[in-house]
């Protein structure tokens, strides 16, 4: 099983050209499944029936896995068989008839204006690192980029003569304005602190740790976990939280909807439309409280 596995994933490579992310994922929870059924005798594919994948989802649901972590496990191991079936190496396709559990969608954490400026106000502006900060905060606010975009940016990424920054994502890139607040920040950044950190000429990460290596997902993840602390937002706010305040925001200020799903780089405007609701929600709000014949 585990050489059907690595074949998998390597025509997912190869094949699909999927992100190493996807890779990842779905080894991992192929990985899962094949040590179930070993433990139950059954260790190579052609041998797995359709009640030997409804018991491994039956005992994730008993131990509690979450929902989205069991609807991804049905995605894999299908592709999984479908991939072995199209091959032939399998007679017939036992995954056909699984179903992912119901995955409850939760709204999207969204900080209000005043919890963003907050926020923003946390970093020393004295010290080359809170000017880093500050610079990657009021960017990932003014952009609504993904955190995997912000620590990928390259110096070369931005044009802060005309005030744009160019986002790379899986093979293709959007170009993002920036306000005047951010772009002061990054002109900051660049001129006084970066230099702090970067010995390496040839370095070209836009933003580095303090060892003038390129910034990685959990060390943003830290320094807006002790921001988030010191500015007193009790919640548990993620880099992603900001990609969303963004996206409600500027619906609230009257973005129109096209407009944000090409900044937020989404390929269907159903993702987007969920912040439009969102907006909705917002409003009926207001409206309830200040109109005074609701």
């Amino acid at each position: 099983m585990e050489r059907d596995i690595r074949e998998f994933i390597a025509y997912l490579h190869n094949t699909k050209k999927t992100s190493n992310n996807t890779e990842v994922s779905y080894q991992r929870d192929l990985k899962k499944m094949a040590a179930f059924l070993s433990d139950r005798g059954i260790r190579d594919t052609k041998d797995v029936r359709e009640l030997d994948l409804e018991s491994y989802l039956n005992y994730m649901e008993r131990e509690n896995f979450a929902s989205s972590t069991i609807s991804r496990s049905v995605a894999s191991i299908r592709a999984l068989f479908q991939f072995l079936a199209k091959e032939g190496r399998i007679q017939r396709d036992p995954s056909g008839s699984l179903k992912p559990p119901k995955v409850e969608k939760k709204a999207p954490e969204i900080l209000s204006v005043e919890e963003v400026d907050r926020l923003l106000k946390q970093p020393d502006q004295d010290a080359p690192k809170g000017i880093r900060d500050t610079a990657m905060l009021e960017l990932l606010y003014a952009t609504g980029m993904r955190v995997s975009e912000l620590i990928h940016l390259k110096t070369t990424d931005l044009n802060l003569q005309f005030g744009y920054v160019t986002c790379h994502d899986n093979g293709k890139e959007r170009i993002i304005p920036i306000g005047n607040v951010s772009r002061k920040a990054l002109i900051r950044y660049i001129e006084l602190g970066r230099s702090a950190f970067v010995k390496d000429e040839n370095e070209t990460a836009l933003f580095t740790n303090c060892a003038g290596k390129a910034m990685s997902r959990q060390g943003f993840w830290k320094v807006l976990k002790g921001y988030a602390d010191d500015a007193g937002i009790k919640r548990d706010i993620t880099p992603h939280t900001l990609r969303h305040s963004f996206a409600v925001h500027m619906l609230q200020n009257g973005a129109d909807i096209k407009s944000v799903q090409e900044m937020l780089g989404h390929s269907d405007i159903s993702t987007t439309q969920v912040y439009l609701g969102m907006n909705m929600n917002k409003m009926r709000d207001v409206y309830m409280k200040a109109h005074p014949r609701h």
